[in-house]
Order: C-alpha cells, then structure tokens, then sequence
C-alpha cells in the first residue's frame, strides 16, 4: 500500500477508546474510531486528501457539528441525527461536541490519484472540490455501515466486496452517472490557449480545478465542463497525456531510471507511474524506452 492519509489534527475532550479498526481498498483507506467526549469537545483537522466523515453511532442527547469558520457552529447539531460531511483535499475544518458521552465514526480517505485514473472520464472535478458539511443521504449512510462492518470484521471477506462497496459509495457521494448532459459553451481562444499553457507547463505537479478556474476568471464548474467542450476532454486528461508527453522526453535518456522519471513525473510510486504509462501509451515505460532512448 502506498496511500498513507496525512491528517493533521488538534483535539479537546476527545478520548480515543480501544484500537483504531482499519481496511484498505483500491484508492480508499476506511477508519473506525470510538472516542468518548467531554462536553466542549472539539477539534481542528486538515488533510491534503478528500475525505468522508460518517457518524455511526452516538451516545447522548446532542450532536455534532463541523464547520469552515471557527466558532461559527449551528445552534442545534442534534437536528441531523448522524450527519454526514464530505471535506475536500486541503480544507481545513472544525467540530464541535454538544451533549454527548461518546461517538464512533467512520473516515473514509480518497486517494485521488488511483480514483482519479479509474473513474477519469465520470469524475466531476467540481464535486470533488465542493464541500457538504453536515447533510444526510440514506444510501451513502447504508454503504458506510457495511463498510465500517468491513472494518470491525476480524476475518473480513474478500477485498472485492470491500472495494465493490467503497466504489458504489464514492459513486453515491459525488452523484456520479446522475448528471444530465447539458451543451456547454466552449471557451474563448485566448483562455483556452492560456489554460493549455498553463497546464503543459505545470504537468509533472497535481493542478488543482481552482487554480485553472482562477486563470480564466471562471467557476470551477464551468470552466470543467467548458473546457471538455472545446478539447473534448477533461482538464486532468489533458494533464496526464501532457504529463506522459513529458515522461517520454525523460525515457529518451538512457542512463534515466525509471524510478528516477516516476519520482519526476509526481508519480505515487514507478508501479503507479507503470500502470497510468501501459494504459494511455499501450506498452509498459521499460519497453517504451528500449525502443527510444538515443
């Protein structure tokens, strides 16, 4: 495994009670805390990935609550019996405890790299950017409850179950397959050519939505779908054939490793970095560059 979520927390008045229960899948690592509050409790969290908080169960009257602002925290959390809140890579939250004793909840860490290569002709780069703090959804809730099962399960069933789960929810969370297909504008010359620009240029680091949004003084939903209609691909596809198109100007140097060119290129690993090259190029990096290095 070569996700590893790097959460950053500050907590008050959260304990956490018995061992942390985890499990792995294709592109999402899943977390089963128990803690037990006093009452304030709260805390701070930010992580450079996309992640889904469930509240399974609580013991209590009150609620929780997670908010954007500090201090800015709704008057009654107890109104959503076990919330649900998606927080997109780099968003820093804050939560708060009122009235209860104790709280078991399930994280669930998207790895964007492997999810983005699987599912990169449905995923909606505006949903995955767009915070939901605080909303129910009946089918993710039941979806996070097997998962969680998965979790506390000592023996566990085949992965296949846990990740044909872990998809569907993905899925259900960014409503993926629910779109209606709209005739979108394309974009002027002048911005598309500024965007190709910038994306070439900045190919070998992850370009977030926003920063292309930012350039063309668009939504980031807007300029996603604007830019599919004038390239006839998504803004990340565009990127990763940029990217391959940069790999092989590496792979034409023979004393270039291939693990020196993954590293380069802002590839997880070479095995991340193989699987992306063999898929978009058709032959594997190794081969590629047998035939081509000078």
């Amino acid at each position: 495994m070569t996700f590893h979520p790097k959460m950053q927390s500050r907590i008050e008045g959260i304990t956490v009670v018995g061992d942390l229960r985890w499990r792995a899948w294709n592109g999402v690592i899943a977390d089963v805390w128990s803690v037990e509050c006093t009452e304030g409790a709260g805390g701070e969290y930010v992580s450079p990935d996309p992640r889904l908080i469930v509240v399974l169960d609580k013991t209590g009257d009150g609620g929780i609550d997670v908010v954007t602002t500090p201090g800015r925290y709704r008057g009654n959390p107890s109104e959503i019996g076990n919330p649900l809140c998606y927080v997109p890579a780099g968003l820093r939250v804050w939560s708060r405890v009122e009235n209860l004793r104790a709280l078991r909840h399930l994280d669930l860490h998207f790895d964007m790299a492997t999810l983005g290569t699987r599912f990169a002709d449905e995923l909606d780069g505006y949903a995955v950017e767009t915070p939901r703090l605080m909303f129910s959804d009946e089918r993710v809730q039941s979806l996070a409850r097997l998962i969680a099962a998965e979790c506390t399960n000592p023996s566990g069933l085949n992965d296949l179950y846990g990740d044909g789960l872990t998809t569907a929810l993905f899925f259900a969370l960014l409503q993926i397959g629910q779109r209606k297909e709209r005739k979108r504008s394309q974009l002027p010359p002048r911005q598309l050519r500024r965007a190709i620009d910038y994306i070439e240029d900045n190919c070998l680091r992850n370009i977030r939505l926003q920063e292309l949004a930012d350039l063309t003084g668009l939504s980031q939903s807007y300029f996603s779908h604007a830019f599919k209609a004038s390239t006839g691909m998504a803004p990340h596809k565009w990127q990763m054939r940029a990217r391959i198109a940069r790999v092989k100007k590496l792979l034409e140097r023979p004393e270039t490793s291939l693990t020196e060119v993954a590293t380069a290129a802002g590839f997880a690993d070479q095995a991340h970095f193989t699987r992306v090259f063999k898929r978009m190029v058709g032959t594997t990096p190794a081969s590629w560059q047998r035939g081509h290095a000078a």
